[in-house]
């Protein structure tokens, strides 16, 4: 029989999708699993966005050009200026999802080898991209006991080599709900000017900050403007993930006009997402304040029920919809999937993310776990409930 490739042996199974075939086996004897463990709002989608799809007359769906279609990227561009992002419409590829967006941001900007920096726990397909694009992620740690602040950057010096190239961000962050500051960015972008490195910045979340804070967008860091790649994606800003589509934005031309390349190789982003995420520009006011509104209120009780649990701590997110929590458990991958096999409380039970597939080094959470606000109070209040109940009688309890 032939033999799988290394590289395939190589990527990571994803930690927020592999327990799948357990919570299906769950719903199959009647259990009802509340997702905690995928960032999939329950919001609704903007109705200009759904109209744009349903009332569309198009008798041919033609391929579009590879960058995306110009209508989209102008209206974009819009976008982006709206939220004091000054860029134009060439500055912008329009990917298949953010997912592809990182892709081809790692393909244009580095050789085979290089290393990249990442602040850890982070997105953990970011290793599955590293892997395709046959690149070295250089982690440096975050810890929960200062809520995943931006490390200090004398440690991003100690583990730059001549293989660096670029660090990757996600601000806010996706696992952690971290909303790095202007200040830490700032940091980063004198250290990415001095070593000569490339920034990518993946600001999916930035309409999702709280407290009154504010997102800075690395695109509006002085002095390394030709250094910067911003990725970005409609998923998560007008709750659509379906429709796979986003964005790889730089004002480096030579970036973009490599990106376009290997865009061109995949020939087009899809045509009814990118009808959608157009009319989604239009979206009004008070869709996001409504949403805001929500996603604040669902923040606030998932964290407050975690940390009245006895020996659970949970950092408060100032972005995003996730939180990063620690258990007094023995294994997060084998808590989640005794919660998913073993347990129920009132025929109820939840899925959560292991933290273990956020770090490079499974151990660093193996008692931690990250969970997403993305459904109705009601059923965050039932989860938290189910899961207090799960931690009286874990058998891999640690007190």
């Amino acid at each position: 029989m032939p033999s799988i490739s290394e590289k395939g042996k190589r990527m990571p199974a994803s930690p927020i999708r592999k327990l799948v075939p357990f919570a299906e086996q769950a719903k199959q004897k009647g259990i009802k699993v509340y997702h905690l463990n995928i960032g999939q709002p329950d919001i609704k989608t903007p109705e200009v966005a759904l109209n744009a799809v349903k009332n569309n007359n198009l008798e041919v769906i033609e391929y579009s050009h590879s960058a995306g279609n110009l209508s989209y990227r102008k209206k974009l561009a819009l976008y982006y200026h709206s939220v004091g992002i000054e860029v134009q419409p060439e500055n912008m590829i329009i990917t298949n999802g953010g997912s592809e967006a990182v892709l081809f941001a790692l393909m244009s900007c580095m050789d085979e080898g290089d290393e990249i920096i990442i602040p850890e726990p982070y997105y953990a397909n970011y290793n599955g991209f590293a892997i395709q694009s046959g690149l070295v992620v250089k982690p440096i740690v975050s810890s929960i006991k200062n809520n995943f602040a931006l490390p200090p950057i004398e440690e991003f010096e100690k583990i730059i080599t001549p293989k660096t190239k670029g660090i990757i961000i996600c601000n806010p962050n996706n696992p952690t709900g971290y909303l790095y500051s202007q200040q830490e960015l700032e940091q980063l972008a004198h250290l990415v000017k001095k070593y000569d490195l490339y920034l990518f910045a993946d600001e999916v979340y930035r309409e999702f900050c709280y407290d009154g804070a504010k997102h800075f967008s690395a695109m509006n860091l002085k002095g390394i403007e030709d250094h910067v790649v911003m990725l970005d994606s409609v998923s998560k800003r007008y709750s659509m993930c379906g429709v796979r589509v986003g964005a790889l934005v730089s004002r480096n031309c030579e970036v973009i006009q490599t990106a376009l390349k290997f865009a061109q190789a995949r020939l087009c982003p899809p045509a009814y997402g990118q009808i959608a995420a157009e009319a989604a520009v239009d979206t009004p006011k008070w869709y996001f304040d409504e949403v805001h509104k929500e996603y604040t209120e669902r923040r606030n009780l998932m964290v407050s029920m975690l940390n009245q649990m006895p020996g659970v701590y949970c950092p408060m997110p100032k972005g995003a919809f996730y939180v990063v929590a620690s258990f007094p458990i023995d294994n997060s991958d084998k808590f989640c999937e005794w919660l998913l096999t073993s347990f129920e409380y009132k025929k109820q039970t939840v899925m959560m993310a292991p933290a273990s597939g956020f770090y490079s080094d499974p151990s660093l959470g193996v008692n931690e776990c990250r969970l997403a606000y993305v459904l109705k109070k009601e059923d965050i209040q039932n989860a938290m409930e189910t899961l207090a109940e799960a931690l009286k009688v874990y058998p891999g309890r640690i007190n």
